[in-house]
Formats: structure tokens, C-alpha cells, sequence
């Protein structure tokens, strides 16, 4: 296998995020991790994001209604701290062959590799407050610091 990796630019500097060895498909807990070009799972090593009971159960409410519905999670440049998560919900995603599929309990979510790597043992939450709700990334240990929503984070550099 070659070891390779993505060179972005954050805050004016280079950084080097190594490439990671993705299995195919993986099962824990419940949890479906395979390629959105993948027709039959096959099992394997240990999903690299995890999904809440909190978030899993959001998005089985929103399936209700919309059974296509999945949530696409995407890290881009910006933010406060030089990276961002945006996440969006479609009723009919286009999934293309570079995105991953994690699935379950009938709750999906769509992620791309590159934003894959930011993401690497994080969990995907669904939190509720008085004032908003919505979903979120938490215990990422790639993030080193953010900002105070929680929406913008700084890679740790190894």
C-alpha cells in the first residue's frame, strides 16, 4: 500500500494530513462504514466516526418523512480557528464514489475522505438547548483547539 498524503493550507501554513488506509466496511456496534460504491457491506475494522444514540435517533425522525433523507458532513477551510464543519441534510444525496456512507439503526450520514481525516475517531452528536439544536462533531482528536460554537477547529500537528 502507499503511504500518501494531502498538503492544505491553514492559516497561511502548510499542513501535511497523511492519507488514511480505509477498509472497506466495518461493523461496531450497530455501525455500517463502506464505501458509497460499495453494493454489499463486508465486515472489517472499527468505523473511524461514530454516530450518538442522540444523533442516530434524529435522523431516523427525520427518515420518517423523507426515508432518503442522510446528513452530509463537510470540514472546509474557514471558521475562526481555520477549519469548519458544515453539516446539510438532502432528502436525495448525490453520493459519489470518494464519499463514505456510515450508517446505523437506519440513520445515515455521508462524508467525503478528505474531511473523512479531519474526522477520525470524532462522534457525531445531536445536541438541544433552549435556544437551538442541531448537529455536532465532538471529541475530536484531531481538533487541537476552536471556537466557542463549537463549529471552527485547529488541527493538531503531530
Amino acid at each position: 500500500m502507499l503511504n500518501l498524503s494531502r498538503v492544505l493550507l491553514s492559516r497561511g501554513r502548510a499542513v501535511a494530513i497523511p492519507l488514511p488506509q480505509l477498509a472497506p466496511t466495518s461493523t461496531d456496534l450497530g455501525i455500517r462504514f463502506r464505501p458509497a460504491s460499495s453494493a454489499s457491506p463486508q465486515a472489517s475494522a472499527p468505523p473511524s466516526l461514530r454516530l450518538s444514540d442522540s444523533c442516530v435517533q434524529r435522523l431516523q425522525q427525520l427518515r420518517q418523512n423523507e426515508p432518503e433523507t442522510m446528513l452530509r458532513i463537510i470540514v472546509e477551510g474557514g471558521g475562526c480557528s481555520g477549519f469548519q464543519y458544515r453539516f446539510d441534510l438532502s432528502d436525495h444525496p448525490e453520493v459519489t464514489e470518494e464519499d463514505r456512507v456510515i450508517e446505523r439503526d437506519g440513520a445515515a450520514v455521508v462524508i467525503d475522505e478528505t474531511s473523512l481525516e479531519f474526522l477520525q475517531g470524532s462522534t457525531i452528536d445531536f445536541h438541544r438547548e433552549l435556544i437551538r439544536a442541531g448537529f455536532r462533531i465532538i471529541d475530536n482528536p484531531k481538533a487541537e483547539g476552536g471556537c466557542s460554537c463549537g463549529v471552527s477547529f485547529s488541527v493538531k500537528l503531530d
